[in-house]
């Protein structure tokens, strides 16, 4: 969706640049004799990416004044992102799901945010923390997974088409 600006009684009116649901890409890297390449597991009907900034709190009294409130500071010991979804377990994703679970090593991942002026792309590797299947009489079975980051996730922004 494009940017669309309104003016009413003279005052112009802003709306944000948003973007749909599959224009939040997960992907999963499979590496093929030292290439990686990259597919979206089918299946999910929610995503979610969260990133988690750890913190150390350290108190700061005040030295002219010892018996004031002191504040806190604060100083970052570590960035973490995890990524969350839950859908339709899919044939086509199973196996990609348990290969990244049964793994003992972190797997690529790759999330694409992608507006329409720009695309941010983030990479890097994470462990599948959770993997659960559930079904219900009457309905489909489902799927709900958790990945959490193994280091940095390298964030690229390049301009959009």
């Amino acid at each position: 969706m494009l940017k669309e600006d309104a003016t009413i009684g003279g005052i112009t009116i802003s709306k944000p640049v948003t973007i749909r649901f599959g224009k939040f890409v997960v992907q999963l890297g499979h590496d093929t004799a030292g290439t990686i390449t990259y597919k979206s597991p089918c299946g999910f009907t929610t995503k979610s990416l969260q990133f988690t900034k750890d913190l150390n709190d350290v108190i700061i009294p005040d030295c002219d004044d010892p018996d004031k409130v002191s504040w806190l500071g604060r100083d970052v010991r570590s960035l973490s992102a995890q990524i969350s979804g839950q859908g339709v377990l899919a044939q086509e994703a199973i196996d990609d799901w348990m290969v990244a679970l049964e793994s003992i090593d972190s797997v690529p991942v790759k999330i694409i945010l992608e507006f329409p002026a720009k695309t941010i792309t983030g990479s890097g590797f994470m462990h599948l923390a959770d993997f659960t299947v559930t079904g219900n009489l009457g309905e489909r079975v489902t799927a709900q997974i958790t990945m959490n980051s193994d280091g940095e996730l390298a964030r690229v922004t390049t301009p959009g088409s």
